[in-house]
């Protein structure tokens, strides 16, 4: 049995080209391995937790030794939600990264999500030669919709695979739906082509 963490950084629309391919992902994916364990983290449904000013200085409280019980209430519940979401990709064996391209990269609720797993001493740590990953082991799927054509070569593809790649995740394979409003004839087409595939990989993922 896997962990499998599923996560989702595109807001519910019954238009959204990225959802209905997950959805077709998952359904086959949940066929093929019955026995596999699914958590779901919806980016927009839980407005994921950015960086900002409350939660940089309580790292700063923390780190001049003061305790957590010194922190706001707002700060505990913004470092707690932080340590979740790293924890959480920890326990996962496979993840599975749905979004669409947003002027050529990725949402912003997408890089706070990696941001949360990109964590010096946790997925990796800095060294005398420099920085070394930690994170052993895990398989990612990145699925992303994109109105025009780039090949997996947009902004995008490339920082979820270097980030990746950068705590330690060598397994990155990538599901493409791209092309949509650059070619609206065969917008339709590209779309079944894709569940297609997505059947496909989700029986060998």
């Amino acid at each position: 049995m896997s962990n499998i963490l599923v996560v989702i950084a595109r807001p519910e629309s019954p238009k959204s080209r990225t959802l209905k391919v997950l959805k077709v992902f998952m359904d086959e994916y949940v066929k093929t391995h019955p026995e596999d364990k699914i958590q779901t983290l919806d980016l927009y449904q839980t407005n994921f937790q950015e960086i900002d000013g409350e939660l940089l200085s309580a790292w700063d409280m923390l780190e001049n030794g003061q305790s957590f019980a010194d922190l706001s209430s707002v700060q505990q519940t913004k470092v707690t939600e932080f340590n979740d979401a790293t924890d959480q990709f920890l326990a996962s064996d496979k993840v599975i990264i749905a979004n669409p391209l947003v002027n050529l990269m990725i949402p912003t609720k997408l890089k706070a999500w990696i941001d949360s797993i990109t964590v010096a001493g946790k997925t990796f740590k800095y060294t005398e030669t420099g920085a070394i990953p930690l994170t052993r082991g895990k398989k990612v799927m990145h699925i992303q919709a994109a109105g025009g054509k780039y090949n997996n070569q947009d902004f995008g593809t490339q920082y979820v695979k270097e980030i990746l790649g950068f705590i330690g995740v060598q397994s990155v394979e990538k599901l493409s739906v791209e092309g949509m409003d650059h070619f609206p004839d065969q917008a339709d087409q590209i779309i079944e082509n894709a569940k297609i595939e997505a059947k496909r990989m989700a029986d060998e993922f």
